[in-house]
């Protein structure tokens, strides 16, 4: 098996080998501080020690003189000696070196820094004499007696061996090696505190243990079809999946923003940031769309530590409860209607066991009367089948809760397109709903269906004598997912959000008012000339 070594011994030697770098550099940049400084000091000395022995009366002298190399020997090897410098060289005119502290040279010719040095100009610099690199100073020998004056006689040069690079560590400080081990010290104490604090903060986990469980959530996320949203304490978005940025319509840089920075507002948000517990099975509309969110806290050792939301996209199973929703009231009608002709049945089998045949004959007149009465009135008054029908429906379901469902004498309605019947049926249909619910608890009970159309628009204005909408909750009961009822808010929490969206799509608008004798809803939308494009979930229907 393949050594891996831990997470804390690879920062050890990561940081070792930064700290060995800082040292190289350290030492690097000491040895070229100390040569700046050699240079500039030491070739101001050798400068001003060739100036004097240029200018003594002896090399003057004894420069030309035949003996020049035993006059002068003394007077070098003095001058080194005095002022502790490498080399002495003085040559004549011609460049011959006639006096050295190096005998090798006397008799060869003197390397110059410069060719001006030959014509009697002044120059210091590094030459590499007899193989040894040496900061040197040459300076001219210039006549000063009434036969010479002025005259070029020769050249003196005076070096010093530049330092090897130990010595110049040595000289840049004598403190640099405490320095640097000082240094060593602190840098190995942090690493290992920090690869300690490192350890504890990735829960013990090793570097191929962490990206191991990176790719997995990854995969989990991005693989699953439901959505998912983390947020920390703040409100800020960590974490969301490309299935949850689609419903949610965020924008792609939305990580790291707060809700209100992606454009998240009113009930989602109030779903997202609940902190009293967990939500389950809450109905949110998001532009358009049915989601069922999951939201669950998070939270470690007594701290929270934000939440996690799941979304699921229920607009296509709201349609389809929709396509149920008009089965089931051709069902409950169908019911209703065999449970009061059950009654009726019953009520005429009575007076016939009790020989009241004059009585069977007016109660079955009663009857029937009523029946064509009601039909006739909502065929008068609603000439869409569809409205009528429901209105039909709706009114057996009423009365089987003793709720009196009555048609406004100033309706009129007419023909509808498909679509626009539909749009209607759906608004009429919730609101109806409501209304009986709200009414079904009194005494005398009754709702009451007004429909009034003109060339663009149809007004549905629906009212009971329920108890009414408190003034706080005009507002709210339109809200995604509000409802009154304790049960089944899931499913009942999206009935009178869906009918102001159906309104909205059709340039119109939904309000509640409260009456002397109830709540009254009255809807406005446009018939004939939509006014915006079909709502995927305009026509779904559900209770609030």
């Amino acid at each position: 098996m393949r050594f891996r070594p831990s997470l804390a011994g690879q920062l050890l030697a990561w940081q070792l080998a930064i700290m060995l770098l800082v040292l190289v550099a350290v030492g690097a940049l000491s040895i070229t501080q100390s040569e700046v400084t050699f240079s500039r000091v030491e070739g101001r000395r050798v400068v001003a020690l060739a100036e004097q022995l240029a200018s003594n009366p002896l090399v003057r002298n004894q420069l030309d003189a035949p003996t020049s190399h035993e006059a002068l020997a003394t007077l070098v090897q003095t001058r080194r000696t005095q002022a502790g410098v490498t080399s002495v060289t003085v040559a004549d005119a011609r460049g011959t070196v006639v006096s050295s502290t190096d005998p090798i040279l006397v008799g060869t010719a003197l390397p110059f820094g410069d060719d001006a040095v030959a014509e009697g100009r002044g120059w210091s610099g590094t030459l590499t004499i007899d193989g040894s690199r040496e900061l040197v100073a040459q300076v001219p020998v210039i006549g000063a007696t009434a036969g010479n004056l002025g005259t070029h006689l020769g050249t003196v040069m005076i070096g010093e061996s530049s330092p090897t690079v130990w010595q110049r560590l040595h000289g840049a400080s004598s403190y640099l090696a405490i320095y640097l081990g000082i240094a060593s010290l602190i840098g190995l104490l942090g690493s290992w505190l920090l690869a300690r604090r490192i350890k504890r903060q990735t829960f013990g986990m090793e570097p191929q243990e962490i990206a191991g469980l990176a790719e997995h959530r990854e995969a989990m996320l991005y693989g699953i079809a439901e959505g998912v949203v983390a947020l920390d304490p703040y409100q800020r978005i960590t974490l969301v999946n490309e299935p949850a940025r689609a419903l949610l319509d965020l924008p792609e840089d939305c990580v790291g923003k707060t809700l209100a920075e992606a454009g998240i507002e009113g009930r989602l948000r109030d779903v997202l940031l609940d902190s009293g517990g967990e939500a389950r099975d809450e109905v949110v509309l998001r532009r358009g769309r049915v989601l069922l969110l999951n939201r669950m806290d998070v939270t470690k050792d007594g701290r929270r530590l934000g939440s996690v939301t799941t979304l699921r996209d229920r607009t296509e199973l709201a349609e389809r409860e929709r396509e149920l929703g008009s089965f089931r009231s051709t069902t409950e009608l169908l019911r209703a209607q065999a449970h009061e002709f059950t009654n009726q049945l019953h009520t005429i089998s009575g007076l016939i066991q009790i020989g009241e045949y004059d009585e069977v004959v007016r109660y079955v007149d009663a009857l029937s009367g009523h029946r064509q009465s009601l039909d006739l009135t909502l065929a008068r008054r609603v000439e869409d089948t569809a409205i009528s029908a429901l209105l039909m429906a709706k009114a057996a379901q009423a009365a089987e809760r003793r709720v009196e469902l009555r048609l406004s004498e100033r309706t009129a309605l007419r023909h509808l397109d498909p679509q626009d019947s539909a749009d209607v049926a759906t608004v009429v249909g919730n609101l109806v709903d409501n209304a009986v619910d709200a009414a079904a608890a009194g005494s005398q009970s009754w709702v009451e269906v007004e429909l009034r159309q003109d060339a663009t628009t149809v007004e549905i204005v629906v009212q009971d004598s329920g108890p009414g909408v408190a003034p706080e909750l005009a507002q709210e009961v339109f809200s995604h997912g509000f409802t009154t009822k304790a049960a089944q808010a899931g499913e009942r929490g999206i009935g009178l959000a869906l009918t102001r969206r159906v309104c909205k799509r059709r340039g119109g608008e939904i309000a509640v008012t409260n009456t002397d004798d109830g709540a009254m809803f009255t809807a406005r939308m446009t018939v004939g000339h939509p006014a915006g494009q079909p709502d995927p979930v305009g026509a779904a229907g559900g209770r609030a």
